[in-house]
């Protein structure tokens, strides 16, 4: 389980991020590069980091389900992921 800070600074970070959107586009469009310079950081999309919804973890993020890799072979084996097998050949 990530620490409970990093979970809340990336939720913040979403925030900040849908927050400044429409600005960021409008000042890259008319290359107002001096006034984007001038917003925060936190404010770009590229700082964004995908964690999973269940634990935080960071790594091995599987996008189509919003989890870990962890916690998404749990889910499955458990059978609460609909649609989800496990393979044999």
């Amino acid at each position: 389980m990530a620490k409970k800070s990093i979970i809340a600074r990336g939720k913040k970070r979403e925030r900040m991020v849908l927050k400044y959107a429409e600005v960021r586009k409008k000042l890259k469009e008319e290359g107002n590069w001096e006034a984007l310079d001038a917003l925060p950081r936190n404010g770009s999309a590229v700082r964004l980091h995908n964690r999973c919804q269940l634990t935080g973890r960071p790594k091995g993020y599987m996008r189509r389900f919003g989890l870990c890799r962890v916690k998404f072979r749990e889910m499955a084996l458990s059978g609460k992921i609909p649609g989800v097998t496990k393979s044999s050949w």
